[in-house]
């Protein structure tokens, strides 16, 4: 079933890999380059899965997930936090901060689809 995923991630290498990956799987990938972006493209598609880097610029990753949780046509869309940050607490701070889930980078291209996959509502 294709669903649509919002990708807000800086990187541009990062934002190619997971949009080749994902739309491979017949998903549909819409990207936003920072957070305040992000929460604009969330709200005008209303996403089936938000993939958010933490490591952002202007607006960090936590700031972005407090925002959209107060949003409430967003409440119930999967965040998950996928981050190079991977020091102890760096998990529980994402989702304290309303992410579902977390993915260290980098990512594992054989199995990124489907660890994402069962975020999916």
């Amino acid at each position: 079933m294709s669903r649509t995923v919002l990708l807000i991630e800086d990187n541009e290498q990062n934002r190619y890999l997971v949009s080749y990956l994902l739309e491979q799987e017949g998903h549909t990938v819409v990207m936003a380059e920072n957070g305040s972006q992000g929460i604009e493209e969330a709200l005008r598609i209303l996403p089936d899965l938000i993939l958010l880097d933490i490591q952002l610029p202007r607006m960090d990753g936590y700031a972005v997930a407090r925002a959209i949780r107060e949003l409430e046509p967003l409440r119930s869309v999967p965040i998950v936090a996928v981050t190079s940050y991977a020091l102890t607490g760096d998990r529980e701070k994402s989702l304290e901060a309303g992410c579902n889930g977390y993915l260290e980078k980098p990512i594992n291209p054989e199995t990124f689809v489907a660890e994402i996959e069962r975020f999916f509502s």
